[in-house]
C-alpha cells in the first residue's frame, strides 16, 4: 500500500487505498482493538461480519453484464435474507444478491462486535421504539380506535 503524504503512520491503519476513504468517512476509528480473535478461550473469540466492515466481494461473473469487474470493494451497510448493501469508495450504493456472491473477504472491522457495540444497541432500541410508535399510529388511523393500551 502506498504511504499517503501528510499522514501519521501510527494513526493510519494498514488498509488498501480504496478503503482509506471509507475509513475516513466513518471518523477514522482506531480499529486495532476490534479485529477478529480466532483463537484462545471461547468467550474471548470474536469473528463474523459486522455493520460498517470494509469488505471485498467476489461475484459470479456469469451473472454480471459483459465487461463488469467481478470484484467489488466497499463498506458493508446492511444485510438481509436475499442481499447485502455495499457502499463503494466512489460513494455508490450497491445491493448485491446473495445468490451471485462467491466469496467475501474481510479487510477490516470498523465497529466492535455486536454484543459490545453500545452505539448499535442504542440505535436498535430507539429504532424499535420508533417503529412501535409508527405501527400504533397506523393502527389508530386505519381502525379509528385507540385501544392499544387495553389487554385482552
Amino acid at each position: 500500500m502506498a504511504e499517503r503524504k501528510g499522514r501519521k503512520k501510527s494513526k493510519h491503519p494498514e488498509l488498501p487505498d480504496w478503503a482509506v476513504t471509507l475509513w475516513e468517512d466513518v471518523g477514522e476509528p482506531d480499529i486495532s482493538g476490534i479485529q477478529d480473535v480466532l483463537s484462545g478461550p471461547l468467550l474471548e473469540r470474536r469473528c463474523g461480519l459486522r455493520r460498517d466492515d470494509l469488505i471485498e466481494v467476489l461475484l459470479d461473473a456469469r451473472a454480471l453484464p459483459k465487461g463488469m469487474e467481478p470484484m467489488m470493494q466497499g463498506r458493508l451497510i446492511g444485510t438481509n435474507k436475499s442481499s447485502i448493501e455495499l457502499l463503494t469508495s466512489d460513494l455508490n450504493y450497491h445491493y448485491l444478491a446473495r445468490d451471485v456472491i462467491v466469496d467475501v473477504i474481510l479487510i477490516a472491522h470498523m465497529r466492535p462486535p455486536y454484543i459490545e457495540d453500545r452505539e448499535l444497541l442504542d440505535f436498535e432500541r430507539e429504532d424499535m421504539k420508533r417503529r412501535n410508535s409508527l405501527h400504533e399510529e397506523v393502527e389508530k388511523r386505519s381502525t379509528g380506535d385507540d385501544d392499544s393500551h387495553v389487554w385482552g
